[in-house]
């Protein structure tokens, strides 16, 4: 039970929780404006992987975590694509995505890795910007150490890397604590109720019994459209994916910026602070009157910070 709990806490610790011209009169009309950007489809690894690509620049792929969808990024999009090409991707099981649970899928962060490297790859966008937020975080993360000539700079918005905290003072606690508030939902998902699940699986992450409540109805629709891959990872149980060790994040030589909340959980800051702790070329931002859901709750700080870091990397 010990070795299934922390090949799931890659994905149970954390979850995301997220102008076209007129070429003949040089103005953009309102319905351009607010035009949706076109979803495109990339095959990779035996399955198609949606994604957007928009804006003219150095590139720039935005990798949401578990429960999330490209649509997590919305608040970002827009404004990264003035003067960078963005790409925003849903990881292998998200909306609209092929969604299975199935005993033979893979569930893992080490699969939604791969799938990174290749979409990279696949898109010649080497070298980039990534901008990683909780277990998507992870993934870019593990990118970087892997495959650092694929990545420019590197933004880690707080990753669940909990063997991290086996530095940390108390950090067996904090670990364990979580677990605690956790395991209702896995039961939970294994009985079918996704949405109670979800529920309780946002309380243990963000430390809040009224954050899934207090969501907007569209972040809860985009929640509950993107249950598969946590759900797949409890009843599936796979692969353990490698501890990340300091001396690993000290061979990193990507210049890196690592974005908390000021009103983030213990245990995800715990994390931060060992990743500053160990990574040379580094910076860190701490965004006020926020928890774990970074990028959605406060954008305008979140685009700014990340953004001064892109231009000068």
């Amino acid at each position: 039970m010990k070795k299934n709990y922390f090949s799931l806490s890659l994905w149970l610790l954390l979850f995301y929780l997220c102008s076209c011209n007129n070429s003949n009169t040089g103005t953009t009309t309102q319905n351009e404006a607010n035009a949706a950007p076109e979803v495109k489809a990339v095959f990779i690894n035996g399955d198609s992987i949606h994604y957007i690509d928009i804006g003219k620049g150095d590139p720039i792929v935005l990798v949401h975590g578990v429960m999330g969808d490209y649509r997590t990024w919305e608040t970002q999009t827009d404004v990264f694509s003035r003067n960078h090409r963005v790409i925003v991707y849903s990881l292998r099981y998200g909306y609209p995505n092929k969604q299975t649970l199935d005993s033979t899928a893979d569930y893992s962060l080490s699969q939604n890795t791969k799938d990174l490297i290749i979409l990279i790859k696949a898109l010649k966008l080497e070298p980039v910007h990534l901008v990683g937020h909780s277990s998507g975080a992870f993934a870019t993360l593990i990118t970087t150490i892997e495959h650092p000539e694929l990545v420019r700079s590197l933004t880690l918005a707080e990753p669940p890397v909990m063997s991290l905290l086996k530095n940390v003072p108390g950090g067996d606690t904090l670990e364990k604590n979580f677990w605690k508030a956790v395991f209702p939902a896995i039961e939970l998902f294994k009985n079918n109720d996704d949405e109670k699940a979800a529920e309780i699986f946002v309380h243990a992450v963000m430390d809040d019994s009224q954050y899934f409540a207090k969501h907007p109805q569209r972040m809860r629709e985009i929640i509950m459209a993107n249950t598969a891959q946590l759900k797949g990872s409890i009843l599936y149980p796979k692969t353990v994916f490698p501890p990340v060790s300091c001396n690993d994040l000290k061979k990193i030589k990507t210049p890196v910026l690592l974005v908390e909340g000021d009103q983030s959980p213990l245990f995800l800051t715990s994390i931060i602070d060992e990743l500053e702790r160990c990574l040379g070329n580094k910076e860190k931002a701490t965004l006020p009157h926020t928890s774990h859901g970074l990028e959605y709750e406060n954008p305008a700080e979140f685009n700014k910070v990340v953004l001064g870091f892109i231009d000068k990397n």
